[in-house]
C-alpha cells in the first residue's frame, strides 16, 4: 500500500487530497493544527516537525505534499503592506514547507515512488507577474525556488520534487466566485503525481498537467 502525508489536510484542498487518496487506497497521514488532530502539526513550529518525523521513523512516504498555506491579508499594496503579515506568509508558505521537506526526506528516499510535492500557486509566476497580492505571490515564488533547488540536491536520492498549482479553487482561500471545484482540482493534481518521472523534477505543473513558467 502506498503512503502519502498531506499537511493541512483539515480544511479545503488538503482534505480533499486526504479524501480521494484515501478512496483509491493509499494510507493517508494527514497532518492538522490543534492538539486535538490524529497528526497535529503547526509548519511554524519546525521541531514539532521533527518530533512528528521520528514519530513515524522507519514509514516510508511516498508523496509528501506539503500543502499547508495561508494568503495574508488581502488588499496588500504598494504603500500599504502590513509587513507583519508578509513575514507570517513567508514563515508559513515557504519556512513551513522547507522544514517539513527536511524532516521527512528520509521517510521520502525510504519509499517506492519518491515524490515531494509542494502546493504552489500561478500567482507565483515571476513570468507571469501582474505585480498583485504581491505578499502572497512572493511566498510562492520564493517557495518554487525551493523546488528547484530540492530537486537538483534531491536527484541521486531519486527524489522528484515538483511544484502544483491546483488552479483558481472554491475555497476558503480562493473565495465562492473561483471557477474549479476541490474535487475536479484534485482529481487533476492525482493525475499528474501518478505521471510523474525523474525527468520531471523541478517542473511547476498545473493541475491539468500544462507546464507553468516561471
Amino acid at each position: 500500500m502506498s503512503t502519502i502525508l498531506v499537511t493541512g489536510a483539515g480544511r479545503g484542498l488538503g482534505r480533499e487530497l486526504a479524501r480521494q487518496y484515501a478512496a483509491g487506497g493509499w494510507k493517508v497521514i494527514g497532518t492538522e493544527r490543534g492538539r486535538n488532530a490524529e497528526y497535529p502539526l503547526d509548519v511554524t513550529d519546525f521541531e514539532q516537525a521533527k518530533k512528528l518525523a521520528g514519530k513515524l521513523r522507519g514509514t516510508p512516504i511516498d508523496v509528501l505534499f506539503c500543502n499547508s498555506g495561508i494568503i495574508g491579508k488581502r488588499g496588500s499594496a504598494l504603500g500599504a503592506f502590513d509587513f507583519g503579515s508578509w513575514e507570517e506568509l513567508l514563515r508559513v508558505n515557504l519556512l513551513g514547507a522547507a522544514a517539513v521537506a527536511e524532516a521527512f526526506v528520509d521517510h521520502v528516499a525510504a519509499s517506492e515512488k519518491k515524490v515531494i510535492a509542494m502546493m504552489s500557486s500561478r500567482l507565483g509566476s515571476i513570468a507571469e507577474s501582474s505585480g498583485v497580492t504581491l505578499p502572497y505571490s512572493t511566498s510562492k515564488a520564493a517557495l518554487n525556488m525551493l523546488v528547484k533547488g530540492l530537486s537538483s540536491a534531491l536527484k541521486d536520492r531519486g527524489i522528484v520534487v515538483v511544484a502544483l498549482s491546483p488552479g483558481w479553487v472554491r475555497t476558503d482561500m480562493g473565495g465562492a466566485g473561483a471557477p474549479l471545484g476541490a474535487e475536479a482540482s484534485v482529481s487533476g493534481l492525482r493525475k499528474v503525481i501518478a505521471g510523474l518521472g525523474p525527468a520531471d523534477s523541478g517542473r511547476f505543473i498545473a493541475h491539468d498537467g500544462a507546464s507553468i513558467p516561471w
